[in-house]
């Protein structure tokens, strides 16, 4: 890796200003899209589902562990030789310590409809401590396989929910792109010259392994 152009100190104090004028005004766009966002209309959640736990059968209310808000993270499902999705888990990887969540009144989940021991093992390999749930039995991972615009269905996505007492209200789901946003080592990459290294691949995470097999 070599310089792309060498300057002054000077000069590059003047790119990056130049720089950071267009860095505020994506924050304050993005900051307009979340207000929007919370401002979607909700949908109540009137089907029953059954979810398989560790510590036994739980409903959607359950899951929100008595605080106001839910995050599912719907893990793909995996393939035919039953490994796990490596873009997935690459995902899972960036999600902060949940007492951040919590604090906020919120709490995050996993959903994966497969065996729950199938889930136990792996989350076990990865070192996670993030409550893991199956759906296998139920509905649920089909029925937020959102389909948006004239797109096909694309997995996996992570579904927003409230409640308000017992009443469980489905306000918003993101799939495929929308969750770039919350990719935090992506971000990181990006403020390096190399960035994310992904033009050329075959995919975009072609790239990417589970984080005890990069030195295989």
């Amino acid at each position: 890796m070599s310089p792309t152009k060498m300057v002054s100190r000077a000069e590059w104090v003047a790119a990056r200003e130049e720089l950071y004028a267009k860095e505020v005004e994506l924050l304050a766009a993005r900051d307009a899209v979340s207000a929007q966002r919370r401002e979607l209309p909700w949908v109540e959640v009137d089907k029953e589902y059954v979810f398989e736990t560790p510590d036994g059968k739980a409903g959607l209310l359950d899951l929100f562990d008595g605080r106001r808000q839910l995050i599912v993270y719907h893990f793909m499902v995996p393939r035919e030789t039953g490994e796990f999705c490596t873009s997935c888990s690459f995902w899972i990887d960036n999600i902060g310590h949940l007492a951040h969540f919590h604090a906020r009144d919120t709490t995050l989940v996993i959903d994966c409809p497969v065996p729950l021991e199938m889930i136990q093992a792996f989350k076990e390999r990865m070192g996670w401590t993030i409550p893991w749930v199956s759906s296998k039995e139920t509905s649920f991972y089909d029925d937020f396989y959102v389909k948006l615009g004239d797109a096909d269905p694309i997995q996996p996505g992570i579904s927003v929910f409230a409640r308000d007492g017992d009443r469980v209200f489905h306000t918003y789901s993101t799939l495929q792109f929308g969750g770039e946003l919350l990719n935090g080592t992506y971000h990181y990459l990006d403020l390096t010259p190399l960035g994310r290294q992904e033009d050329g691949l075959g995919f975009k995470h072609e790239w990417v392994r589970y984080h005890d097999e990069y030195d295989a």
